[in-house]
């Protein structure tokens, strides 16, 4: 077990050495409501890696996408921002507007272009073993049921929190991940604000964006959680909505990696 350093700095009592943080290392160890760390797995060292390296690939692709929009736009060309309508037309506004970008633009601009297809092939290759975790581990299938929860988010979520055993229920979980409203309490009065956003913003992010393709698609079901969704965002809107959906999907992920459980849409209304 380990203790996260944000926990340990409170306890330095001066300048920083090996003396002083070894004995704020022991005073944080005696308490008796400090959080411990679970030492991960060889396998979830290994799946944690590969979505570090996804995720540095994803906004590197970002990056690129957006610098040649931006060339592009100061000449007065538009082009779809999304990786997938990028690689459709860029090629063919570059073959159209041959007139009103300079032959050295256009070589950068398809400078550009290879390097958003070379950055492609590379994150495929990152989902390809992404996807053999999923086939090897029981974890990431039961998880993998929940809707909004696919085969990133299930693999990032086991690669964090393993068996998810060291919260206590589902809401600490949630918490964990910023995904519960920030509370403001003074003079017996307690506020509820936005969510913390405390925690890892990768998952957090994972959980939100898979919530926002469910919600997508509630319109017209008749199961009780479509309709709670379906009253959830005539009542609070569609941002709210999905991360109540998040915050849901969190708490039925750490009573599934904690127990023998498996996932029943029913059951999760």
């Amino acid at each position: 077990m380990y203790i996260s350093p944000q926990y340990v700095i409170p306890f330095v009592k001066t300048n920083k050495n090996d003396r002083n943080d070894a004995e704020a290392i022991a005073e944080a160890a005696g308490r008796p409501t400090m959080r411990f760390v679970t030492v991960k797995s060889v396998e979830q060292q290994d799946m944690q890696a590969v979505h570090r390296v996804r995720e540095l690939l994803v906004a590197q692709r970002t990056a690129l996408i957006n610098q040649a929009s931006g060339l592009l736009g100061e000449r007065g060309v538009t082009i779809a921002q999304s990786p997938e309508a990028f690689k459709r037309a860029a090629p063919q506004i570059l073959g159209q507007c041959e007139g009103e970008v300079t032959s050295v633009c256009q070589a950068m601009l398809m400078e550009l272009v290879q390097q958003v297809q070379a950055l492609e092939e590379r994150i495929k290759h990152a989902d390809s073993w992404i996807k053999s975790f999923m086939k090897r581990s029981v974890l990431c299938k039961k998880i993998a049921a929940i809707g909004g929860v696919g085969p990133i988010t299930a693999t990032a979520m086991v690669a964090a929190v393993g068996e998810a055993k060291e919260f206590k229920n589902g809401r600490h979980l949630s918490a964990w991940l910023g995904l519960v409203p920030r509370q403001y309490s003074s003079g017996g009065k307690s506020r509820l604000k936005c969510i913390s956003k405390r925690g890892d913003t990768y998952l957090r992010t994972l959980l939100i964006h898979g919530a926002r393709s469910v919600l997508r698609y509630v319109v017209g079901k008749t199961d009780p959680r479509s309709l709670w969704l379906q009253e959830l965002i005539n009542r609070r809107g569609y941002n709210r909505a999905a991360v109540a959906l998040a915050n849901k999907n969190a708490r039925v992920i750490q009573v599934l990696l904690s127990s023998e459980d498996s996932y029943y849409p029913g059951a999760a209304s």
